[in-house]
């Protein structure tokens, strides 16, 4: 496969770095991977291995915040609508190449939220979204953060915090969790405003599902202690659209495509996407 790393253009022209995968010979469609909260695009190896080989094109870019974009080592956003806005431009930007080509995209976690979110501002150019792990009800989260949270958005909203996410609930594969902690470019901090507005997502996004439009393949692991499968499973069965499918992985933790059984949920993936090419 052919590598690529450049940078674009998202909200309020911040130079966001992004990557891209690209097959050999002619490609059957584009794949967005949106990326989830303190890590990174390179973290999704095994999706890339692949889906690229069959034949898939693939883009990812890192979050403002995040990895090698800007203002690294702390997720903030003033308004949920920058996370949103740096999708839109960055479709609009994949889009353009090769414009015949099916479009797709896949979230992951946070990245899923922001991926839904966006979806129902923005639903054209897509054939297709797939979401892992949507935190769409509760997450694991320390009443006590919420609140310091909630107060300090207002007095200092960059002020920094710890996410308080563990990294054990990641994987069942011990080598992931143990890479994830020693890599250099995944963080564990979270600004005060960055909670609310995340909270805010969260609520608006799962009022606004009978609202969703393009086909959806949902995937989560029924022991994702992280962010809890009750919320997901909610958000899908108040989706109106008649093409959805809904994949629960038997003891599966937080990262579907990095647990023990990642290549049935890869298989999985690759027979939605291409049932979804026309």
């Amino acid at each position: 496969m052919e590598h690529k790393e450049s940078k674009f253009s998202g909200y309020e022209n911040w130079q966001l770095y992004y990557q891209q995968w690209l097959p050999d010979g002619d490609s059957k469609a584009k794949l967005i991977i949106v990326h989830g909260l303190g890590e990174h695009s390179g973290r999704y190896g095994n999706v890339v291995d692949y889906l690229v080989p069959k034949g898939y094109a693939v883009y990812a870019f890192d979050h403002r915040g995040h990895g090698r974009s800007p203002e690294t080592h702390c997720a903030h956003v003033n308004d949920w609508q920058e996370y949103r806005e740096d999708v839109r431009a960055f479709v609009k930007m994949v889009s353009a190449i090769e414009p015949e080509k099916p479009l797709f995209l896949l979230g992951h976690s946070m990245g899923a939220l922001i991926t839904l979110e966006y979806v129902l501002h923005y639903s054209d150019r897509l054939q297709g979204v797939i979401a892992s792990a949507p935190p769409t009800g509760k997450v694991a989260a320390s009443p006590l953060l919420i609140a310091l949270g909630k107060v300090m958005s207002k007095i200092k909203p960059t002020l920094s915090l710890s996410n308080g996410l563990d990294a054990n609930g990641l994987s069942r594969d011990s080598a992931v969790v143990e890479a994830y902690l020693k890599d250099p470019l995944v963080h564990d901090q979270i600004s005060a405003r960055w909670s609310t507005e995340f909270f805010g997502a969260i609520t608006w996004t799962s009022a606004h599902a009978n609202e969703f439009k393009p086909p959806l393949l949902m995937i989560h692991g029924e022991q994702d202690k992280l962010v809890p499968i009750a919320g997901s499973r909610q958000f899908f069965a108040n989706v109106k659209q008649s093409d959805k499918q809904y994949i629960a992985h038997d003891g599966g933790y937080h990262e579907t495509f990095n647990d023990i059984d990642k290549e049935k949920a890869l298989a999985d993936v690759e027979t939605w996407l291409e049932a979804h090419l026309a």
